[in-house]
């Protein structure tokens, strides 16, 4: 385990000096396992580790990333927010109760937490500027919203984990329905606890007349066609995860195309930024699997069983340590890396311990949220910053924090309570 240990050290040493988290991970378990074991078998195992990328089941993450920027440019979100808008926006606090519920829209066909917060943000904010929204509530209400990216299905961190511990996609992401529309709930109902603590927060906005609702419902059809063929289909068994994913990236291809939003350069674009987008995520993945391969190699997994064991700890209090663990690193580390590093060493023990590695995979997905608005490295909180130069970093903060408790308590929730995230696998016969 020391060696592990003197791993990490080595890794966050280089990531201070600015190496990229990729390679600090892949040049840190490259030289670990050419001291624990021999350079060859380094060799050896980081080119398996490489050549791993390139299987069929990993096509899915870069089609659905396409089906994601695809929507993106069809400009559904605005739709979405209009019809949320129409129901609460009048409210107090409502604007950025519509805006939560059209994140959670948007993250159904997206799967990209910086994607929902980065579009959400051109779409909500000006509308609450003009209703006199304090900023920081604003931004933390996209910042928080956006996270919902993630955790509403499809979401590519749950294809990685399902490839990662070799779980079913479809049982993950039936397991992260269920969390995700109450963390929508605890979202909103935080938004609305803030605002009657202090009305100035959040004024209300004009009130929709129901032929005004009724037009918004009907502008979302399109979300709602995509979202049920992408998530019927693969539930009724019509195509598998990574047909569905191929077939959502095609519905959205054609959705910007009907549209008219989708010139020759647009494409070009889009193409462009899938590609970079995807490359990001295989070059992490292989570095953190050669990091995860070095950890193997010192036993670590086996040598945190035998600690557990050795102080016969409450099963459930190792779940409590290893969120706090991931929240503490949420704080330091991008969330993808953070999840590739662990889950190799956490989920032997989790397994280990008879849970459930589905609803342990929706656990991590619920941290890794509140890594995203966390200081001092919230990746949400800085995609605002970009989007909106104009708010201050520290407001952003500011803003996230009834969202952040919201978190924390519903993370609570789940642990406390299993049932609730495994419910619907168990109900399709996927758990």
């Amino acid at each position: 385990m020391l060696a592990t240990l003197l791993g990490f050290a080595g890794m966050f040493a280089l990531m201070t000096l600015r190496v990229p988290i990729a390679f600090s991970m892949g040049v840190v378990g490259l030289v670990g396992i050419g001291l624990v074991r021999s350079w060859p078998a380094a060799l050896a195992a980081s080119t398996t580790e490489i050549l791993d990328v390139a299987k069929y089941t990993l096509s899915v993450v870069p089609l659905f990333v396409l089906m994601g920027n695809f929507v993106t440019r069809a400009g559904m979100s605005r739709e979405l927010y209009a019809a949320a808008y129409s129901f609460i926006g009048h409210r107090r606090g409502g604007l950025a109760m519509s805006t939560i519920a059209a994140c959670a829209g948007f993250g159904a066909i997206c799967g990209s937490s910086i994607a929902t917060t980065a579009t959400m943000a051109r779409v909500a904010m000006p509308e609450m500027r003009r209703f006199n929204y304090r900023d920081s509530f604003a931004a933390g209400s996209i910042a928080a919203g956006g996270t919902l990216g993630i955790l509403i299905p499809p979401s590519v961190i749950m294809v990685l984990y399902a490839i990662m511990t070799e779980q079913s996609i479809g049982a993950l992401f039936a397991a992260g329905v269920v969390p995700g529309l109450l963390a929508t709930g605890f979202y909103i109902a935080a938004a609305a606890i803030a605002t009657a603590r202090n009305p100035q927060l959040g004024p209300p906005g004009e009130r929709s007349s129901w032929a005004q609702r009724l037009q918004a419902m009907r502008n979302i059809w399109g979300v709602l066609v995509l979202f049920g063929i992408v998530m019927g289909g693969m539930y009724g068994g019509w195509f598998t995860p990574t047909e569905a994913a191929g077939i959502g990236a095609m519905g959205g291809f054609l959705f910007a195309l009907a549209r008219g939003t989708l010139t020759v350069p647009v494409l070009i674009d889009i193409l462009v930024q899938s590609a970079r987008t995807s490359a990001m995520l295989f070059t992490i993945l292989i570095g953190a699997s050669i990091f995860a391969s070095f950890a193997n190699f010192t036993t670590m997994p086996q040598d945190l069983k035998d600690f557990v064991e050795q102080f016969q700890i409450n099963p459930i209090l190792v779940i409590v340590a290893i969120c706090a663990v991931y929240v503490i690193l949420g704080t330091a580390m991008e969330e993808l890396s953070m999840i590739l590093l662990t889950v190799p060493i956490f989920f032997p023990l989790v397994t280990h311990l008879g849970f459930d590695p589905i609803w342990f995979g929706i656990l991590i997905v619920c941290v890794v949220e509140i890594g995203m608005i966390s200081p001092p490295v919230g990746m949400n909180v800085f995609v605002l910053r970009s989007v909106l130069p104009d708010v201050p970093t520290g407001q952003i903060w500011k803003g996230v924090m009834p969202f952040l408790y919201a978190d924390i308590l519903r993370l609570a929730v789940l642990v406390a309570f299993p049932a609730i995230t495994l419910w619907l696998p168990k109900a399709l016969g996927l758990s």
